[in-house]
């Protein structure tokens, strides 16, 4: 082989080392830009989880009744603060369900509906001229006395137990 032979052949397997050099950088960059991408992704469900833990404890009837209470409202009125409450905190959240799993997404879901419900529940029993002290009031006691009370915890457990999954 002559000289000329030798230059072209070496600079042939110089050209192939160099472009397999650069396939196996581009992979490589691959990866580690999708190991960032899932990273990310579970950085926002875990996000998603601490605000649906917050909205828990926002929508819960105590909570609520300690931010919205006012003396001067009826108890007609202080039923319509604590709907429109609980309504405009669960709509400011609606998007975290795109992040979180469909169990902690209905678990939350149920809460607020069972909140509604029991909101409405107690409306109809109480008499027409109640303040909202008393309405506040019956309220507290009879989430004392049934197990309906208990239901903010247990979501918050469901939302933990999901939350932990992506640990």
């Amino acid at each position: 082989m002559d000289t000329s032979s030798i230059f072209v052949v070496t600079f042939v397997a110089v050209c192939i080392a160099s472009v397999v050099a650069w396939l196996i950088y581009l992979q490589r960059k691959s990866v580690i830009e999708d190991g960032k991408k899932v990273e990310g992704s579970k950085i926002m469900q875990l996000q998603a989880y601490e605000r649906l833990a917050l909205l828990v404890q926002r929508i819960s009837i105590p909570s609520i009744i300690s931010r919205v209470s006012n003396p001067e409202y009826t108890a007609r009125d202080m039923q319509l603060a604590i709907v429109q409450n609980i309504n405009e905190e669960f709509t400011y959240n609606i998007s975290q369900q795109i992040y979180v799993s469909a169990e902690a997404w209905d678990a939350v879901k149920n809460l607020k509906e069972q909140n509604l419900l029991l909101l409405s529940q107690i409306g109809t029993v109480i008499p027409a001229d109640a303040t909202g002290t008393s309405f506040n009031k019956a309220i507290l006691e009879f989430l004392s006395e049934d197990r309906r009370g208990k239901l903010p915890e247990i979501v918050s457990e469901i939302i933990s137990f999901e939350a932990k999954k992506l640990l």
